[in-house]
């Protein structure tokens, strides 16, 4: 994949403007998914997003997939057209079970693989990584596996203590723990940590 990856720890569209800013460097139209709030307040997701889509001089195209009858070709078509795609909302296992092997989720790889950009935050970074950490008790489960390895505890900084060492002792590969501001970007296949996050082993390319 040729593009930029980019998995932040949380904060979408409020917490990252100076990576996103520089990630998204020359795009001026990103596609977004709030996919992963389907069952919460998707309206209020999109409206940060215009907002922060205002603030960088970037269009926002919101892509109301909120379920996986929505992530058919004619979702795919759009992504397909795009050169940026921002996926966010808390719930990875809701973004996982709408994207896995559809049309959509293969189109949000071709940006990927085309050069382009996908930034994913909180949950929603989680879920593209395989195992998937679960906010709700600390377990981890198969994840989308576009990430094969590390796991991400997104928004470590509101996880307790005892989750965060179930989610270090249950995943068998490096563990990152990516507070709200830190993110980690992967550019041809390096990784660069962004913020604060704690690597618990060691990256792969």
């Amino acid at each position: 994949m040729s593009g930029v990856l980019v998995l932040q720890g949380g904060g979408p569209f409020v917490a990252n403007d100076e990576l996103d800013r520089r990630v998204l460097a020359g795009v001026d139209r990103v596609v977004m998914l709030p996919t992963a709030d389907a069952y919460e307040q998707p309206q209020a997701m999109v409206a940060q997003a215009e907002a922060w889509g205002e603030r960088l001089g970037i269009t926002v195209e919101p892509l109301m997939v909120l379920t996986r009858a929505d992530a058919d070709h004619g979702a795919a078509s759009i992504v397909a057209a795009a050169t940026a795609v921002f996926l966010a909302g808390d719930s990875s296992s809701h973004l996982r079970s709408v994207l896995k092997d559809t049309p959509l989720y293969d189109a949000i790889i071709g940006v990927l693989d085309r050069g382009g950009v996908l930034i994913a935050a909180g949950p929603s970074a989680a879920a593209l990584c395989d195992p998937m950490t679960d906010p709700r008790g600390g377990a981890v489960a198969i994840g989308l596996g576009l990430v094969p390895g590390p796991a991400l505890i997104a928004g470590s900084e509101s996880w307790p203590t005892e989750q965060l060492e179930r989610a270090h002792s249950l995943a068998d590969t490096p563990v990152v723990d990516l507070p709200t501001g830190s993110a980690l970007v992967r550019t041809d296949g390096d990784w660069e940590i962004v913020g604060d996050a704690v690597v618990h082993g060691e990256l792969a390319g």
